[in-house]
């Protein structure tokens, strides 16, 4: 079989975070400015860009088993076949792999290199095969079309890369190191997003929280004085940011939180666990005491903030007795919604060769206890909220006849019945919890 010559329409596939999110969004920005279209939903595609996630355990095997299935379930003319792209971590991770184990991938670009997919694609429809995992020095960001379009919700990568080298984590390698995107820029593309009807932007970066630059007088500036200058656009009602390091979590940002109106009461700060030398082991530079002071000063000046992390249990060498700190520091701080996973060794990483590895069946025992624990907080948390008025930002039509799903300010999930349209800053009265979502009586559209 011989790839599609001129693809006509295309899927991006993304997998893994937010910023694979924005990643896929841009790909797909890129594409359309070949002139190819996105396909109707439930047909296929002639351009399939698989945007992929090294975090999870099996990710590869993963992509191998997506790329048999878009084989075997295409139905092209004269003998061609897709074209299928594999992006992000796990291209950059494994390039030359996939090249070999998988003959009907033509294109395998990195995370740093995929504004070069056009160029990519023009040297794929000729009939060569082609991989570009490099991480250059200049950013790709100057080389994306500039967005006109939005939803009521968007994201804004800030930041990228990491230096912070977590003993269990591939990003460093996937990533590369931190590199701030400059303020100029943030400030245009936020405005841009808001011109093309965005109402809330999530700013985005492996650890968002380290971001730098000079704002417009020169003067040195962190995310706070980014979300401070991003607040006094008119039309944006609504800023959020994630993914945090507790290293970077400094006074100004942390003030900012009870200081700007616009800025949300939700903050997702990742702890990983609960116990100092499980925390140094991972070369995490955190204790849990000052883990827990940070969320002290930042409900200090906030007292309302919904409060979210991410764990690993099993990490390699963590006790009976550590699992149970960590579900100790559960207890202690109430999450309002957290992300929990099993450790899962990634190869090329410190912990992978650690002794000590954890039994499958005991990280399984120790994951459903921790999520039962976290469950029972959200729960909690969404109770607690009965009988709160509050603004929603509506996203889109729910299952049934008249009915509304949107965010509220601590981002649950909310559903409501009434006159409302996408995009509407509409209030609340939010009247039942259910563990993942909310259910809501209409007060008043506050703004369209």
């Amino acid at each position: 079989m011989r790839p599609t010559q001129n693809p006509k329409t295309y899927r991006v596939k993304s997998f893994g975070c937010q910023m694979n999110v924005y990643d896929g969004d841009r790909m797909a920005e890129l594409l359309a400015e070949q002139g190819i279209t996105p396909a109707p939903e439930g047909e296929q595609a002639d351009l399939v860009v698989l945007n992929t996630c090294h975090i999870r355990e099996k990710a590869a095997e993963k992509v191998y088993s997506d790329i048999g299935r878009i084989v075997k379930d295409w139905d092209g003319e004269d003998g061609s076949s897709p074209l299928i792209a594999v992006a992000g971590c796990v291209a950059q991770a494994e390039g030359e792999e996939i090249m070999a184990r998988a003959p009907a991938v033509t294109m395998v670009v990195g995370p740093q290199a995929y504004h070069r997919l056009p160029d990519m694609l023009r040297e794929a429809t000729s009939g060569k095969r082609v991989t570009d995992t490099d991480m250059p020095a200049e950013t790709k960001f100057d080389a994306l079309p500039k967005r006109r379009r939005s939803g009521p919700t968007a994201f804004l990568t800030v930041q990228e890369g990491c230096d912070k080298f977590c003993t269990y984590c591939v990003v460093p390698y996937t990533r590369g190191a931190e590199v701030s995107r400059p303020h100029a820029d943030l400030v245009e593309e936020a405005k841009r997003l808001v011109d093309g009807g965005a109402r809330e932007i999530t700013l985005l970066g492996q650890n968002v929280n380290a971001w730098t630059g000079e704002n417009a007088r020169g003067q040195p500036v962190g995310l706070d004085g980014l979300i401070r200058e991003l607040a006094e656009i008119p039309d944006l009602a609504r800023i959020r940011y994630t993914t945090s390091h507790p290293n970077d979590m400094t006074e100004g940002l942390i003030a900012a939180h009870g200081e700007i109106a616009k800025l949300m009461p939700f903050l997702h700060l990742p702890v990983q666990a609960g116990n100092d030398r499980v925390l140094k082991a991972m070369n995490r530079s955190h204790t849990v005491e000052s883990y827990l002071r940070i969320l002290e000063q930042v409900r200090a000046v906030r007292p309302d903030i919904a409060l979210s992390g991410d764990f690993i249990v099993g990490f390699p060498g963590e006790t009976d007795a550590e699992f149970e700190d960590t579900l100790g520091l559960v207890e202690a701080v109430g999450y309002a919604q957290c992300f929990s996973f099993k450790y899962s060794p990634r190869p090329g990483t410190p912990a992978a060769t650690m002794d000590d590895q954890i039994a499958a069946a005991v990280m399984d025992e120790r994951l459903q206890r921790l999520q039962a624990a976290l469950n029972r907080d959200q729960l909690a948390f969404n109770k607690a909220s009965v009988g709160k008025t509050c603004e929603v930002l509506v996203e889109r039509k729910g299952k049934h006849p008249g009915q509304w799903l949107g965010k509220s300010p601590w981002l649950q999930s909310v559903h409501f019945t009434g006159e409302a349209q996408i995009g509407d800053l509409v209030r609340v009265e939010l009247a039942e919890a259910g563990p993942n979502s909310i259910s809501a009586r209409l007060l008043e559209t506050a703004a369209a």
